[in-house]
């Protein structure tokens, strides 16, 4: 027990750079409460003393406003950042060293007594807002973005973004990364690619104008709002690029 209870705060040391002493780790930090916590009330339940660990649940989320229900299987080196707001369903599971930060939902989307929740591979990281509904299975090393809503499987080492998610990028390198704000942007692109083709448009009716001797007065307005909106994109682009070079 001691042993586990070591790792959990050496994985806290590993995972936040804000942590400064061991005696900091036990009493502030929420996430690795909840952690504890569920574990004694997961105890009770596999031993059908569910109203015990429901309690024991109950006291958890009342003391650090992170809902994990006891029957959710948890494996090692699990860590919350920040917690408040993270709900853990019933048949929910998680793998080794995954990574959640606040506000995640590993939610249910059926009201049968079966396999309802997600089940998260190992070295998963989900970002800040996210929720994943249902009994599908997120692949190790998978990373899913910030405000994400995730319902179906994701493979291993894909990036998820977007309502729905939509995977983004595939086969990433095994290994927890904290930069789960640094990710693609698919609305962007498409914008981006939209606007492409409506430059080579107007291009294509400018010469067919020409050839016919037809002049045309160019919207000042619309073309100033065009560019800013180019500008925009493009930089948006940018940064993102720039972000994604080692």
């Amino acid at each position: 027990m001691f042993r586990r209870v070591k790792e959990d705060i050496q994985t806290v040391f590993n995972r936040d750079p804000a942590a400064k002493s061991v005696l900091e780790v036990i009493l502030c930090y929420p996430g690795i409460h909840a952690i504890w916590l569920h574990r004694v009330a997961h105890w009770f339940y596999k031993r059908n003393r569910y109203l015990a660990a429901r309690l024991i649940s109950h006291i958890s989320r009342w003391l650090t406003g992170v809902e994990i229900h006891p029957g959710v299987k948890i494996g090692r080196r699990f860590f919350i950042d920040h917690g408040m707001g993270v709900v853990v369903g019933e048949t929910a599971e998680i793998g080794d060293d995954c990574l959640v930060y606040q506000g995640v939902v590993l939610g249910g989307t059926s009201l049968k007594k079966e396999k309802r929740h997600p089940t998260l591979g190992n070295n998963v990281v989900v970002g800040t807002g996210a929720t994943i509904l249902g009994a599908i299975r997120i692949g190790s090393r998978a990373k899913i973005g910030s405000g994400s809503v995730v319902i179906r499987d994701v493979p291993e080492g894909a990036t998820v973004v977007g309502i729905p998610g939509r995977i983004v990028e595939e086969h990433r390198k095994p290994v927890i990364d904290l930069e789960h704000g640094k990710l693609p942007d698919p609305v962007a692109e498409a914008v981006r690619l939209v606007l492409k083709k409506e430059e080579e448009i107007e291009k294509r009716v400018r010469e067919l104008e020409n050839l016919e001797g037809i002049t045309s007065r160019i919207d000042e307005y619309i073309e100033k709002k065009k560019k800013e909106i180019e500008k925009e994109f493009w930089e948006s682009n940018q940064s993102n690029n720039s972000k994604a070079k080692p």
